[in-house]
C-alpha cells in the first residue's frame, strides 16, 4: 500500500470547508473545528448505528452500481439522486442493506432512516453546488451520520476518498479535487 504526500492534510482542508459551509446551511454536523497546522479536526462525540452506515448518493451510473445493474442502466446514465445504504463492513465488500432491514435490525428507526436520506440528499446537492461553480460534476458521495444528543448528524469526513468527481470526464484524484475546492478554503 503506498502512500500520498499530503494526502491527510488535503482531507481535512476539504473537510473543514465542507462542514463549515453545511454548518451554515443549517445541516447538523459533529465538526467543531479543524487545525490546519497540526493537522487535527475537532468533533462532538457521535454514536453510530450499528458498526456504521454509509449512505451513498449517486447522481450518476458508474462502479459498483452500474456491475450490479447492468443489464438494466447504461455507464454514465443520469441518476436523481438515488440514495443507496450499505453496511460498513469491509470484510463483507461493504454490502447493501434495504431500509426494512435497517429498521428491523434496529440499526435505525424509520423516523431516523428518513431524516438521514432527506440529509444526504441536501448534502448532495449543496457539495454539488460548490462543484458546478468550479466546472466539475459529481458523481457520486458516500456520507456517515451518527447520533449526537439524540439527533441525527452528518459525521466522519468529506474529501476525495468519499466522493467521485470528474473534469472534461476525467475522475479528479485527492489532491487534484483539494486544488479547485480549497481555492475557497
Amino acid at each position: 500500500m503506498g502512500q500520498i504526500e499530503g494526502k491527510g492534510n488535503a482531507s481535512l482542508k476539504m473537510s473543514c470547508y465542507f462542514f463549515e459551509l453545511l454548518q451554515k446551511a443549517g445541516i447538523p454536523t459533529h465538526y467543531l473545528e479543524g487545525n490546519l497546522k497540526e493537522n487535527t479536526m475537532l468533533v462532538k462525540k457521535a454514536e453510530t448505528f450499528g458498526a456504521g452506515l454509509e449512505f451513498i448518493c449517486r447522481l450518476r451510473a458508474t462502479g459498483s452500481f452500474v456491475r450490479r445493474y447492468g443489464k438494466y442502466v447504461e455507464e454514465g446514465q443520469p441518476l436523481d439522486y438515488l440514495v443507496e445504504i450499505t453496511l460498513k463492513d469491509d470484510q463483507r465488500g461493504d454490502p447493501l442493506i434495504n431500509e426494512e432491514s435497517i429498521v428491523q435490525l434496529k440499526l435505525m428507526t424509520s423516523a431516523e432512516l428518513k431524516r438521514a436520506k432527506d440529509l444526504t440528499k441536501k448534502v448532495t446537492q449543496l457539495i454539488e453546488n460548490v462543484y458546478v461553480r468550479l466546472g466539475l460534476e459529481l458523481i457520486d458521495i458516500k456520507l456517515e451520520f451518527g447520533r449526537i444528543n439524540g439527533q441525527i448528524a452528518l459525521i466522519d469526513e468529506i474529501s476525495g476518498d468519499n466522493m467521485r468527481v470528474r473534469k472534461e470526464g476525467k475522475t479528479l484524484r485527492q489532491k487534484e479535487l483539494c486544488e479547485f475546492v480549497c481555492r475557497f478554503c
